[in-house]
């Protein structure tokens, strides 16, 4: 029996007859689905999502002519996206660091 791989949380993954960790049958990217496999990625991927929202929203106030809100929003907006990228950016760079490698390393993403 193969021994089990573990993930980034010290939990081992379970093997099955056939089943690879990574799937390097059908990718040859070392971290295909990283950002949503990995968890810590996820308050990143909210926060650019929340901001994509306000800007919706922002535009909307806009066009209507609620100046107020279209700057409150606009600001809201940009920071959510602005931290959002951030710490994804971050959990990356997290990721490639624990690997030995940098984020201009061609192999991968």
């Amino acid at each position: 029996m193969h021994p089990e791989p573990n993930d980034s949380s010290g939990n081992s993954r379970t093997e099955r007859p056939g089943y690879e960790f990574p799937d390097t049958s059908r990718t040859t990217r070392s971290h295909a689905g990283e950002s949503i496999e990995d968890t810590r990625n996820w308050p990143g991927l909210i926060l650019m999502g929340v901001g994509i929202a306000l800007l919706g929203l922002t535009l909307t106030a806009a066009g209507y002519g609620f100046a107020g809100w279209a700057v409150i929003g606009g600001i809201a907006c940009v920071l959510c996206l602005a931290i959002g990228a951030l710490l994804v950016v971050a959990e990356h760079r997290r990721i490639k660091r624990k690997e030995g490698l940098d984020l201009s390393e061609p192999r991968g993403h």
